[in-house]
């Protein structure tokens, strides 16, 4: 970039700094908890219709979403409730009987599918479990370059901010990975009601650094979101939020611009 340099970091959270764990990983930690067995074929066909459901927080995004759900979904990152509530929801799609959405899974001896629908309180207890899993610090890894970068940029008293379209409190994932004190503050659309790209959230992390949008980088997987920064002045550095052994270095380039 031919540009000033920035005075100031915002870091997007998922897919940017830490990235979630696989979507197989999370529903067998789940049925472990649970005590649900599952033969492999339904474990592997329950995965990939959660997956497809976009029913992982910061893992894909959903391949549709029903129209009685859109106003929810849009909304989902204002508020805790609406955030487990839209997401719950994916999961109860992506749990309900095979054969609605897959004729050829019809007989559930294909799927083992018949122990949740027989029993919907299993149902209902491995939703929730499924949710709360997401939020563990254990589900989040993070990038390769990621602690190095932000202790650089600690060194060199450039401030840092993390600006995230979430529905819960991501600042236990920091402590654990020991990252928390190389963040200044954490800007979180839950808390602030404002998700990226509304300028409101932007504004807000301007005003937690003390700069202005023309001093800062916003670095980001997400350029309808976090490139949503741009209207107001400030950079925008995109990463790719691939698996993180395949992006042992997408961050240190940020550090040729502060």
């Amino acid at each position: 970039m031919s540009r000033t340099k920035s005075h100031a970091v915002m870091f997007d959270f998922s897919g940017t700094l830490f990235r979630i764990t696989s979507t197989a990983e999370w529903l067998a930690g789940a049925l472990e908890a649970t005590g649900i067995e599952l033969p492999a074929a339904a474990r592997d066909d329950l995965a990939a219709r959660l997956e497809r459901a976009g029913a992982l927080p910061g893992g894909a995004v959903p391949e549709a979403v029903p129209d009685d759900l859109v106003p929810l979904w849009n909304e989902r990152d204002l508020d805790a409730r609406r955030h487990h509530d839209a997401f719950t929801a994916m999961s109860r799609l992506a749990l309900a009987d095979a054969s609605l959405t897959d004729p050829s899974l019809a007989d559930p001896s294909l799927t083992g599918l018949d122990v949740l629908t027989a029993h919907p309180d299993r149902v209902d207890e491995l939703v929730e479990v499924l949710y709360q899993r997401h939020m563990s610090p254990a589900a989040w890894r993070p990038y390769p370059d990621a602690e190095a970068t932000l202790k650089e940029l600690r060194r060199r008293e450039i401030p840092v901010a993390v600006v995230s379209n979430i529905g819960w409190d991501l600042r236990p994932v920091f402590r654990e990975h020991g990252f928390d004190e190389l963040v200044d503050a954490y800007v979180l659309s839950y808390e602030v009601g404002a998700a990226k790209p509304d300028p409101a959230i932007f504004q807000a992390a301007f005003t937690a650094l003390g700069k202005v949008p023309t001093e800062t980088l916003m670095v980001g997987d997400d350029a309808g979101a976090d490139g949503g920064a741009t209207a107001l002045g400030c950079a925008f550095l995109e990463v790719a939020p691939l698996p993180v052994d395949q992006r042992p270095n997408g961050l240190t380039v940020v550090l040729d611009e502060v």
